[in-house]
């Protein structure tokens, strides 16, 4: 019979008395947490965003509930709050950090996230710094990190019904803000598209 596969508390169980173990942990969420921090912020600024969360999260680690056999929204409220606080202290990043010479040799591969994060963020990182943080916020977790509406729920401490509301907030604002041709590769990817679901409700409707 084959065993299941550990849960997160499984592995931050085992790492308490093994440290060397929470490296199944990191290799299990490092590449999403560092596409989440890398989207919101850039290639760099992500990079270092999401090597900073899984050291928290280690250094952390006895703290966390093992009654959650994921730690999806634990891990992703440490680098939620970096994210947050590099963009009230640093600010967005430049646009010549993400130039991509004109001149490229064959053998020069570029990963999918940085021919992403070059075409789009001069654009969409600009309009994002523009909206209001309540409604930013849970926009870069849904859509940025893939997170439900009831992780982001638990991570921002709001009813999911304000977290569907300002998302829709969040997508309308960008719409205005991102024009052609930014708007269609965003729109491709799910960023700004239409909410599916009900409509979205007032603050507090689902509390």
């Amino acid at each position: 019979m084959v065993s299941a596969e550990p849960s997160d508390a499984d592995l931050i169980r085992g790492s308490l008395d093994a440290p060397e173990a929470f490296r199944t942990f990191f290799e299990r969420h490092y590449d999403a947490v560092r596409r989440y921090a890398q989207r919101a912020l850039g290639i760099d600024a992500g990079e270092e965003i999401a090597a900073q969360t899984l050291l928290v999260a280690f250094e952390r680690r006895a703290s966390f509930d093992l009654t959650y056999r994921s730690a999806r929204p634990w891990l992703y409220g440490i680098a939620h709050n970096l994210v947050r606080r590099h963009l009230r202290t640093e600010g967005f990043i430049s646009q010549t950090e993400l130039r991509i010479p004109r001149e490229r040799g064959p053998s020069d591969a570029v990963e999918p996230e940085r021919l992403e994060a070059a075409y789009l963020a001069p654009v969409l990182l600009e309009a994002l710094r523009t909206i209001p943080a309540e409604f930013r916020e849970p926009f870069l977790l849904v859509a940025l990190a893939d997170l439900s509406y009831e992780e982001v729920s638990e991570i921002l401490a709001v009813p999911s019904g304000t977290v569907r509301s300002r998302i829709h907030r969040a997508k309308v604002l960008l719409r205005e803000l991102i024009g052609s041709p930014v708007e269609t590769s965003v729109e491709e990817r799910g960023l700004v598209a239409d909410a599916g679901g009900d409509p979205p409700g007032e603050d507090g409707d689902d509390g």
